[in-house]
Protein backbone atom coordinates (compact mmCIF):
# COMPACT_ATOMS: atom_id res chain seq x y z
CA UNK A 1 0.00 0.00 0.00
CA UNK A 2 1.19 3.26 -0.93
CA UNK A 3 0.19 7.16 -1.38
CA UNK A 4 -0.40 10.67 0.02
CA UNK A 5 -2.21 13.18 -1.35
CA UNK A 6 -2.41 12.01 -4.86
CA UNK A 7 -3.18 8.02 -6.03
CA UNK A 8 -3.32 5.47 -3.24
CA UNK A 9 -2.09 2.78 -4.76
CA UNK A 10 -2.71 -1.13 -2.85
CA UNK A 11 -0.98 -3.72 -4.86
CA UNK A 12 -1.67 -7.26 -5.23
CA UNK A 13 1.01 -9.73 -5.39
CA UNK A 14 0.79 -13.24 -7.74
CA UNK A 15 -0.02 -11.13 -10.94
CA UNK A 16 -1.92 -13.87 -13.84
CA UNK A 17 1.01 -12.85 -15.91
CA UNK A 18 4.48 -14.27 -15.95
CA UNK A 19 6.34 -10.72 -17.85
CA UNK A 20 9.72 -11.42 -18.46
CA UNK A 21 9.98 -7.64 -17.86
CA UNK A 22 7.77 -7.03 -15.44
CA UNK A 23 8.75 -4.00 -12.94
CA UNK A 24 6.92 -5.45 -10.38
CA UNK A 25 8.61 -8.80 -10.49
CA UNK A 26 9.47 -8.61 -6.71
CA UNK A 27 5.68 -9.00 -5.77
CA UNK A 28 4.37 -10.48 -8.70
CA UNK A 29 6.31 -13.40 -9.54
CA UNK A 30 6.64 -14.64 -5.49
CA UNK A 31 4.26 -16.46 -4.59
CA UNK A 32 5.84 -18.08 -1.51
CA UNK A 33 6.90 -14.90 0.10
CA UNK A 34 3.54 -13.16 -0.78
CA UNK A 35 1.62 -15.88 1.31
CA UNK A 36 3.14 -13.85 3.72
CA UNK A 37 1.42 -10.99 3.08
CA UNK A 38 -2.09 -11.64 2.76
CA UNK A 39 -4.72 -9.41 4.80
CA UNK A 40 -8.39 -10.13 5.32
CA UNK A 41 -11.38 -8.03 3.55
CA UNK A 42 -11.94 -6.38 6.32
CA UNK A 43 -8.24 -5.56 6.66
CA UNK A 44 -8.68 -4.32 2.82
CA UNK A 45 -11.46 -2.21 3.37
CA UNK A 46 -9.43 -0.59 6.63
CA UNK A 47 -6.36 0.21 3.74
CA UNK A 48 -8.45 1.91 1.40
CA UNK A 49 -10.20 4.12 4.16
CA UNK A 50 -6.93 5.11 5.44
CA UNK A 51 -5.78 6.01 2.27
CA UNK A 52 -8.67 8.27 1.68
CA UNK A 53 -7.64 9.60 5.26
CA UNK A 54 -4.57 10.22 3.84
CA UNK A 55 -5.74 12.74 1.45
CA UNK A 56 -5.37 10.37 -1.52
CA UNK A 57 -7.62 11.86 -4.38
CA UNK A 58 -8.55 7.77 -5.59
CA UNK A 59 -7.93 4.06 -4.68
CA UNK A 60 -5.75 2.18 -7.68
CA UNK A 61 -5.77 -1.45 -7.43
CA UNK A 62 -2.78 -2.72 -9.27
CA UNK A 63 -2.72 -6.09 -11.08
CA UNK A 64 -6.20 -6.95 -8.94
CA UNK A 65 -7.18 -9.40 -11.86
CA UNK A 66 -7.34 -12.87 -9.30
CA UNK A 67 -8.50 -11.14 -6.21
CA UNK A 68 -11.38 -9.55 -8.01
CA UNK A 69 -14.21 -11.21 -5.59
CA UNK A 70 -12.54 -9.81 -2.69
CA UNK A 71 -11.63 -6.92 -3.86
CA UNK A 72 -15.23 -6.35 -4.81
CA UNK A 73 -16.35 -7.01 -1.38
CA UNK A 74 -14.10 -5.17 0.58
CA UNK A 75 -14.66 -1.91 -1.58
CA UNK A 76 -18.20 -2.49 -0.47
CA UNK A 77 -17.53 -2.59 2.72
CA UNK A 78 -15.44 0.06 3.10
CA UNK A 79 -18.00 2.13 1.29
CA UNK A 80 -20.61 1.86 4.08
CA UNK A 81 -17.74 3.10 6.75
CA UNK A 82 -17.73 6.05 4.39
CA UNK A 83 -15.35 5.69 1.33
CA UNK A 84 -16.34 7.73 -1.40
CA UNK A 85 -13.34 9.00 -3.72
CA UNK A 86 -12.81 6.78 -7.10
CA UNK A 87 -12.06 3.22 -7.27
CA UNK A 88 -8.99 2.23 -10.12
CA UNK A 89 -9.10 -0.91 -11.57
CA UNK A 90 -5.25 -1.13 -13.04
CA UNK A 91 -5.23 -4.35 -14.84
CA UNK A 92 -2.85 -6.46 -17.37
CA UNK A 93 -6.31 -7.10 -19.09
CA UNK A 94 -6.27 -10.83 -19.01
CA UNK A 95 -9.71 -10.24 -17.12
CA UNK A 96 -12.35 -12.25 -18.30
CA UNK A 97 -15.78 -10.04 -19.62
CA UNK A 98 -17.79 -12.01 -17.11
CA UNK A 99 -15.79 -10.44 -13.87
CA UNK A 100 -15.95 -7.29 -15.55
CA UNK A 101 -19.66 -7.59 -15.46
CA UNK A 102 -19.66 -8.10 -12.26
CA UNK A 103 -17.87 -5.15 -11.28
CA UNK A 104 -19.68 -2.26 -12.68
CA UNK A 105 -21.24 0.43 -11.06
CA UNK A 106 -18.37 -0.25 -8.35
CA UNK A 107 -15.05 1.26 -10.72
CA UNK A 108 -14.96 4.44 -11.63
CA UNK A 109 -11.63 3.92 -13.69
CA UNK A 110 -10.35 1.37 -15.86
CA UNK A 111 -6.64 1.64 -16.31
CA UNK A 112 -6.18 -1.27 -18.53
CA UNK A 113 -2.81 -2.77 -20.40
CA UNK A 114 -2.71 -3.48 -24.38
CA UNK A 115 0.76 -5.14 -24.18
CA UNK A 116 0.44 -7.24 -27.45
CA UNK A 117 -1.30 -7.77 -30.84
CA UNK A 118 -0.54 -11.45 -31.48
CA UNK A 119 -0.97 -14.53 -29.10
CA UNK A 120 3.04 -15.74 -30.10
CA UNK A 121 4.85 -12.68 -28.29
CA UNK A 122 1.54 -12.88 -25.24
CA UNK A 123 3.09 -16.36 -24.58
CA UNK A 124 6.43 -16.18 -25.33
CA UNK A 125 6.99 -13.09 -23.17
CA UNK A 126 4.10 -13.09 -20.33
CA UNK A 127 3.10 -16.79 -20.30
CA UNK A 128 -0.46 -16.81 -21.06
CA UNK A 129 -2.35 -18.10 -24.27
CA UNK A 130 -4.39 -15.76 -26.46
CA UNK A 131 -3.36 -12.74 -24.82
CA UNK A 132 -4.37 -10.08 -27.10
CA UNK A 133 -7.80 -11.79 -27.58
CA UNK A 134 -9.15 -11.64 -24.35
CA UNK A 135 -7.48 -8.27 -23.59
CA UNK A 136 -9.19 -6.70 -26.29
CA UNK A 137 -12.48 -8.72 -25.67
CA UNK A 138 -11.85 -7.55 -22.03
CA UNK A 139 -10.97 -3.30 -22.75
CA UNK A 140 -14.33 -3.80 -25.19
CA UNK A 141 -16.22 -4.66 -21.70
CA UNK A 142 -14.47 -1.76 -19.79
CA UNK A 143 -15.50 0.48 -23.04
CA UNK A 144 -19.17 -0.83 -23.21
CA UNK A 145 -19.16 0.49 -19.57
CA UNK A 146 -17.63 3.89 -19.79
CA UNK A 147 -17.76 4.95 -23.12
CA UNK A 148 -14.61 6.72 -24.73
CA UNK A 149 -14.93 10.49 -22.71
CA UNK A 150 -12.67 11.01 -19.43
CA UNK A 151 -14.68 12.85 -16.49
CA UNK A 152 -12.50 15.37 -14.45
CA UNK A 153 -13.61 17.05 -11.56
CA UNK A 154 -12.80 20.88 -11.25
CA UNK A 155 -9.16 20.77 -10.17
CA UNK A 156 -8.62 18.45 -13.42
CA UNK A 157 -8.06 15.04 -11.42
CA UNK A 158 -9.72 12.07 -13.15
CA UNK A 159 -13.06 10.87 -11.91
CA UNK A 160 -14.76 8.29 -14.77
CA UNK A 161 -13.60 6.74 -18.19
CA UNK A 162 -11.62 4.35 -19.37
CA UNK A 163 -7.49 4.98 -20.15
CA UNK A 164 -6.06 2.55 -22.17
CA UNK A 165 -1.97 2.19 -21.60
CA UNK A 166 0.34 1.23 -24.31
CA UNK A 167 3.86 0.33 -23.03
CA UNK A 168 6.62 0.66 -25.88
CA UNK A 169 8.91 -2.11 -26.24
CA UNK A 170 12.24 -2.66 -27.77
CA UNK A 171 12.25 -3.45 -31.35
CA UNK A 172 8.00 -2.86 -31.38
CA UNK A 173 7.20 -6.18 -29.95
CA UNK A 174 3.94 -4.81 -28.78
CA UNK A 175 3.14 -4.29 -32.49
CA UNK A 176 1.89 -1.12 -31.17
CA UNK A 177 0.53 0.39 -34.81
CA UNK A 178 -1.73 -3.23 -34.84
CA UNK A 179 -3.34 -2.21 -30.93
CA UNK A 180 -3.87 1.62 -31.97
CA UNK A 181 -5.58 0.62 -35.06
CA UNK A 182 -8.15 -1.29 -32.77
CA UNK A 183 -8.66 0.59 -30.19
CA UNK A 184 -9.44 3.67 -33.35
CA UNK A 185 -11.86 0.64 -35.83
CA UNK A 186 -13.23 -0.61 -32.69
CA UNK A 187 -13.66 1.60 -29.78
CA UNK A 188 -13.56 5.37 -31.84
CA UNK A 189 -10.26 7.90 -31.94
CA UNK A 190 -11.68 9.68 -29.20
CA UNK A 191 -10.81 6.64 -26.89
CA UNK A 192 -8.25 8.21 -24.25
CA UNK A 193 -4.59 5.99 -24.49
CA UNK A 194 -1.74 6.45 -22.31
CA UNK A 195 1.47 5.84 -24.47
CA UNK A 196 4.23 5.24 -22.20
CA UNK A 197 8.35 5.23 -22.64
CA UNK A 198 8.71 3.77 -19.21
CA UNK A 199 10.55 0.52 -20.34
CA UNK A 200 13.88 -0.99 -19.05
CA UNK A 201 15.38 -4.08 -18.60
CA UNK A 202 14.73 -5.98 -15.76
CA UNK A 203 13.63 -8.69 -14.30
CA UNK A 204 14.32 -11.82 -16.51
CA UNK A 205 15.01 -9.67 -19.67
CA UNK A 206 18.00 -8.51 -18.46
CA UNK A 207 19.38 -11.64 -17.65
CA UNK A 208 18.33 -14.51 -20.19
CA UNK A 209 19.74 -14.34 -23.37
CA UNK A 210 16.27 -15.71 -24.54
CA UNK A 211 14.92 -12.83 -24.04
CA UNK A 212 17.72 -10.47 -25.56
CA UNK A 213 15.06 -8.37 -28.28
CA UNK A 214 14.19 -6.97 -24.80
CA UNK A 215 17.64 -6.02 -22.91
CA UNK A 216 17.77 -2.46 -23.83
CA UNK A 217 15.74 0.31 -23.37
CA UNK A 218 13.51 1.90 -26.33
CA UNK A 219 15.64 4.28 -28.40
CA UNK A 220 14.79 7.90 -29.14
CA UNK A 221 13.77 7.00 -32.28
CA UNK A 222 11.32 4.19 -31.69
CA UNK A 223 9.97 6.82 -29.21
CA UNK A 224 9.34 8.82 -31.68
CA UNK A 225 7.77 6.73 -34.66
CA UNK A 226 5.43 5.37 -31.80
CA UNK A 227 4.28 9.32 -30.97
CA UNK A 228 4.11 9.67 -34.74
CA UNK A 229 1.42 6.95 -34.99
CA UNK A 230 -0.81 8.65 -32.81
CA UNK A 231 -1.26 11.72 -35.30
CA UNK A 232 -1.05 9.42 -38.37
CA UNK A 233 -4.06 7.44 -36.92
CA UNK A 234 -6.23 10.32 -36.02
CA UNK A 235 -6.06 9.21 -32.17
CA UNK A 236 -7.29 12.04 -30.06
CA UNK A 237 -6.92 11.67 -26.67
CA UNK A 238 -4.62 10.67 -24.24
CA UNK A 239 -1.30 11.40 -22.49
CA UNK A 240 2.44 10.65 -22.87
CA UNK A 241 5.30 10.29 -20.99
CA UNK A 242 8.12 12.47 -21.11
CA UNK A 243 11.01 10.38 -23.21
CA UNK A 244 13.91 11.67 -21.70
CA UNK A 245 12.86 10.64 -17.62
CA UNK A 246 10.57 8.14 -18.05
CA UNK A 247 12.39 4.64 -17.47
CA UNK A 248 14.31 6.59 -15.14
CA UNK A 249 11.68 7.15 -12.46
CA UNK A 250 9.46 4.34 -12.43
CA UNK A 251 11.81 1.90 -11.05
CA UNK A 252 10.52 0.40 -7.98
CA UNK A 253 12.08 -2.07 -5.33
CA UNK A 254 9.61 -2.94 -2.90
CA UNK A 255 12.04 -4.45 -0.59
CA UNK A 256 11.54 -1.25 0.90
CA UNK A 257 8.02 -1.28 1.97
CA UNK A 258 7.91 2.63 3.16
CA UNK A 259 9.04 3.80 0.17
CA UNK A 260 9.23 0.99 -2.81
CA UNK A 261 9.35 4.02 -5.09
CA UNK A 262 12.67 6.03 -4.99
CA UNK A 263 13.53 9.72 -5.33
CA UNK A 264 10.07 10.88 -4.26
CA UNK A 265 10.65 14.31 -5.23
CA UNK A 266 11.94 14.17 -8.26
CA UNK A 267 8.88 11.37 -8.95
CA UNK A 268 6.52 14.36 -8.35
CA UNK A 269 7.43 16.60 -11.47
CA UNK A 270 7.55 13.63 -13.62
CA UNK A 271 4.22 14.69 -15.05
CA UNK A 272 2.30 13.44 -18.44
CA UNK A 273 1.75 15.53 -21.60
CA UNK A 274 -1.74 15.51 -22.86
CA UNK A 275 -2.14 14.73 -26.53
Amino acid sequence: MSGTHGAGNIFFGNCNLRCVYCQNYQISQTWKEQRRNEVSIERLAGMMLELQERGCHNIGFVSPTHFAPQMARAILLATEQGLDIPIVYNTNAYDSVEVLQLLEGLVDVYLPDLKYADAEAGFKFSKVRDYSHFARLAIKEMHRQMGSELVFDNADLLQRGLLIRLLVLPNDIANLESNLRWIRDELGPKTAISLMAQYYATNKAATDDRYILLSRRISEREWFEAVSLLDELGMEEGFMQEYESASHYYRPDFTDKERPFKDIRDFAKAKDNRI
